[in-house]
């Protein structure tokens, strides 16, 4: 198959076309003279010949090897624009600088025609695409955690089992800049480039701001208090939140030849972590549910300066620094975790980027591309003791991460070319990685007992065991905090540890880690890619390209990857200027690579670094005996290891699309996209006790294949995915005020794995485990864009809403002797079964026989989710006009205090008296940001657990959780935002 792969590509990309052609070039500014760096300028030509750039830093553009003929020269940038450009080329290079103009009521019907979004063959111009630059940036959060996650909302499940993937400036990684910082964000953009490593469908590419020719800048303010936020569906009472955010930029020149950008953050946030789970009263030992918050101090600092510099007339060099700091006291609380698993966390990050762009005569640019990133991060346990882990109920005792922290190195190398010539557009590069990671990790060197539930005798109401006719206890399925109350109740009593284990009380498992906490490891890998953009025909594109990748830690050197896709006009070709529909295809692979933490935990668990012994059915709660006694509690040490023919798990990825002009600057794309995933990581425990041989109750039970007790956790590659998907996506802009961007996804997606960390229910057993991925999310819908209203208030929406996902339900018990508690309930067609619980999924045995068939791995399905934000704002001008700019007076003209030549302006009236606030020299913005306006409950996730009193339910809002800047204490969130600009 590879051989067939490679030897055409090698033809066709080793046959370039010679032939007498012309070029064009020129720089892009605004009225005032300013580079307008980002621009896109867009050749057309007869017969539907299209061609389109974007403007570069210094704002210049070129286009080589253009046929000889008439063109017309079009150039446009968020809230500019300019009037069509008709010029004829003869041979050789021509230079024709562009002027962008603010959009005003006169330049309506331009707008319209060529502002609006276009269909093309282009492979960078899929229709499916979005591009978001200028005030659609307004639309997401200016929290870098909730900005991360509109984005992989807007981009959908269309990502593979991974989600999507994020590059900042051309590299993988990285910390994500302040939104103000940015450019323009691209999401979906020419899925089946040979460039890029990961999906793309999913893929997420943010470009940050270049410096200026004047001095700009900005200040903002931002205020948020939870006195006019809505109360948190999961807190019996509403959650503090206090927020203050200072953030701005400043750009300008540093010479004639140099410009400079430098973007600040600092955001102080006293969050309320909001606990709910079911506890027992230290007293009375009563049941009931406990549900509190606390107040997580946390304060964010990012800086990021950036300079660009003109070497010469045909070099240019970029250096952006950013430095981000996060400090969380009392991290880790929430859900179930009570305040006594606090922890003070810190996460700081560095990262160097330098970009050297070289223009290699009129038809060729070379790109090379070194970036560092240094993230570093911390956490020390507010306390020193043992956990306690009571399963779907609550998580107690001091936090088990000890004293921790993480220092990685990444070192990213990229030399990028692009060459034109003829009908074909040639780009081929290299890409070099390495990555460095010391760890030191104490994790549960103090200990964890946990509580699980499962079978044991029916108590009545002065705690003795009920008997049958027989007088044999009547036995039941008892929770996880049953478990454990009748622990303590009975130690209370006196009762020996036997008499406590047969009335149903002790602890399920003890686990504890001993040796070396420090560990590190490094990494590299390498990829080359060659691809060309081949025009065949005037309405016909054909793109191809292959990859091939390699890296350190796994024996695997076949990682090549083919793309190839087409772009077909129907009829273009006939005498049109420019196409109405499209139908693009394209399939390629992408691979995953093994990441470097995998390799981390297998060194650590190597059986000698770190040891991690279990004890199933603990005699010695709450006691911890030192790790050299624990042999004698028949205790087992876990070891880990990476299968010998582990592959590099891929996709091959496929789509058909259509895509179709309509009226009124609209385009419409209707994509098919199949994934179809082969090698993809799970674990397997390679010395599980033999079937039949384990029995739960007893300790030290069954008869294991490699001869001595201890699990051998496995990670291997021979996990399969499949989706199928249809992607309905529309872009209009109805007019200069109004432009809106909305998709539909229909989506199945079935695996039996979920990554490494997935283990089969049954270690002997696969059946059941092909079913629902975790991205099997069966529908989802988005709309966002600007809205600017006559009286110059703008609106930018941001609704994101999908049917519910699937959740994986458990037995909450360790039925299988691996030490693991993910087995999954059988189903039952007794009621009168000892133990079986009654749901909606019919009903569930906790206790399964051995031929019992079992639940399928996530079987159980949550609810829909639906998140509308809105931020809304105006703006107000003061000051003179701008250097070269043209004041506009409101609708209905007459002067009055935004007639021209005012020193104050309003964003009012029509559409034009906004124009005339971005006109003055000082901006100022008042403006509000809401999330999830409708105050809806969005579930986070759904305890599987079937012994849990919480089970089929979720005790926290979805997107908490997170090891960032949490904001999540109330429901609906308001926050006021002031903003200065000059």
């Amino acid at each position: 198959m590879k051989a067939r792969w490679i030897l055409p590509l090698a033809l066709l990309i080793g046959l370039p076309l010679f032939a007498q052609t012309s070029g064009l070039h020129g720089k892009v500014t605004d009225a005032s003279g300013a580079l307008v760096p980002g621009a896109s300028v867009t050749v057309t030509g007869q017969v539907g010949f299209i061609r389109t750039a974007l403007a570069g830093n210094d704002g210049g553009y070129a286009f080589a090897d253009l046929p000889p003929g008439s063109y017309t020269v079009q150039a446009s940038a968020p809230q500019l624009v300019m009037a069509a450009v008709k010029v004829s080329l003869k041979g050789g290079q021509q230079q024709l600088n562009l002027q962008l103009r603010v959009a005003s009521a006169k330049q309506e019907l331009t707008v319209q025609e060529n502002g609006g979004p276009t269909v093309s063959t282009e492979a960078t111009r899929n229709a499916s695409a979005l591009v978001l630059t200028g005030s659609d940036l307004d639309a997401l959060s200016d929290n870098p955690d909730d900005l991360a996650a509109d984005l992989q909302a807007l981009a959908g499940p269309s990502a593979g089992p991974n989600g999507g993937s994020i590059f900042i400036d051309g590299f993988s990684g990285g910390q994500l800049p302040p939104k103000d910082a940015i450019r323009e964000i691209r999401i979906n953009q020419n899925p089946f480039s040979a460039e890029y490593d990961k999906l793309g469908f999913g893929r997420i590419e943010i470009f940050t701001k270049p410096g200026s020719d004047k001095f700009r800048g900005l200040f903002q303010y931002n205020f948020a208090n939870d006195f006019w936020n809505s109360r948190n569906p999961y807190a019996a009472r509403k959650a503090p939140l206090h927020l203050n955010e200072l953030e701005g930029n400043i750009s300008g020149p540093l010479s004639r030849r140099a410009s400079f950008y430098f973007s600040w953050q600092k955001e102080w946030v006293d969050n309320g972590s909001i606990i709910n789970g079911v506890t027992l009263d230290q007293q009375t030992l009563v049941v009931s549910p406990f549900n509190g918050f606390f107040v997580t101090p946390q304060d964010r600092t990012v800086l990021s300066p950036r300079a660009d510099f003109q070497l010469s007339g045909n070099h240019t060099l970029t250096l952006r620094y950013t430095f981000n700091r996060e400090d969380i006291q009392d991290a880790g609380i929430g859900g179930f975790n009570l305040s006594s698993r606090g922890y003070h966390g810190t996460n700081q990050s560095q990262t160097v980027q330098l970009t050297e762009t070289a223009v290699l005569g009129t038809s060729a640019v070379n790109e090379t591309r070194f970036q560092y990133f240094r993230p570093v991060s911390g956490a020390t346990a507010s306390g020193v003791g043992t956990s306690i882990q009571v399963l779907g109920a609550f998580s107690g005792g001091a936090s088990p991460v000890g004293h921790s922290s993480d220092t990685q190195n990444t070192y990213e190398l990229q030399n990028n070319t692009s060459i034109a010539r003829g009908t074909h557009a040639w780009r081929f590069g290299v890409r070099l990685r390495e990555a460095l990671d010391s760890n030191i990790s104490p994790q549960n060197f103090a200990g964890t007992f946990t509580f699980g539930g499962g079978l044991a005798p029916q108590l009545d109401a002065t705690n003795r065991p009920v008997l049958d006719g027989s007088g044999q206890p009547v036995l039941v399925n008892i929770s996880s905090i049953e478990e454990y109350r009748r622990t303590l109740l009975f130690q209370q009593e006196g009762l020996t540890v036997l008499q406590i284990r047969a009335l149903g009380g002790g602890a399920s498992q003890f686990t504890i880690n001993a040796g070396n906490p420090a560990i590190s490891a490094r990494q590299f890998d390498a990829a080359v890619f060659a691809g060309d953009d081949w025009k065949v025909r005037p309405n016909v594109t054909l793109s191809l390209g292959l990859r091939w990748e390699a890296q350190t830690n796994i024996h695997d050197l076949r990682d090549v990857a083919p793309r190839i896709g087409v772009a077909w006009a129907p009829g273009a070709g006939k005498g049109k200027s420019r196409p109405k529909s499209v139908v693009r295809a394209g399939i390629g692979i992408f691979y995953d690579r093994f990441a470097l933490s995998n390799t981390l935990t297998t060194l650590r668990y190597n059986g000698s670094t770190q040891l991690q012994y279990t004890v199933a059915n603990p005699d010695f709660f709450p006691d911890v005996p030192a790790a050299s006694a624990l042999t004698a509690f028949r205790a087992t040490s876990t070891t880990q290891e990476i299968s010998s023919m582990l592959r590099a798990p891929y996709i091959v990825q496929s789509a058909l699309a259509f895509e179709r002009q309509l009226p009124k600057n609209t385009t419409v794309a209707v994509t098919y996209a199949n994934s179809h995933g082969l090698h993809l990581l799970h674990s397997r425990d390679l010395n599980a006790p033999l079937p039949g041989t384990y029995v739960p109750q007893t300790a030290g039970s069954g008869v294991f294949p490699l001869g001595h007790p201890g699990p051998l956790f496995l990670t291997e590659s021979s996990g399969l995915y499949n989706q199928n998907q249809i992607i309905i996506t529309a872009n209009t802009k109805v007019n200069q005020n109004v432009s809106l961007t909305g998709s539909y996804v229909y989506n199945r997606a079935m695996s039996n794995t979920d990554g490494v960390g997935t283990f089969a229910a049954n270690p002997y057993s696969m059946a059941g485990e092909y079913g629902p991925a975790a991205t099997d999310i069966h529908h989802r819908v988005s709309l966002s864009g600007t809205v600017v209203s006559k009286w110059g208030i703008r609106l930018n929406p941001l609704l994101t809403a999908n049917t519910g996902p699937p959740f994986d339900i458990t037995a909450g018990r360790d039925l299988f002797g691996d030490t693991l508690f993910n087995a999954r309930p059988g189903i039952s067609a007794d009621a009168g079964t000892p133990g079986v619980i009654l749901t909606r999924y019919g009903l569930l045995d906790p206790n399964p026989a051995p031929n019992e068939r079992l639940l399928g791995r996530n079987d159980g399905r949550g609810p829909g989710q639906v998140q509308l934000n809105l931020r809304i704002g105006r703006m107000f001008g003061f000051g003179p006009p701008r250097e070269g700019s043209v004041a506009t007076s409101n609708a209905g003209g007459g002067g009055g205090r935004n007639a021209p030549g005012s020193p104050f302006a309003v964003a009012g009236g029509p559409a034009n008296g906004a124009v005339a606030a971005v006109n003055r020299r000082y901006n100022l913005s008042i403006s509000m940001s809401i999330r999830n306006l409708l105050n809806h409950n969005n579930p986070g996730p759904i305890i599987g657990n079937v012994t849990s009193p919480l089970f089929g339910m979720a005790n926290q809002p979805a997107g908490t959780g997170g090891s960032g800047i949490s904001e999540s204490a109330n429901n609906r969130r308001l926050e006021l935002q002031t903003r200065f600009t000059f």
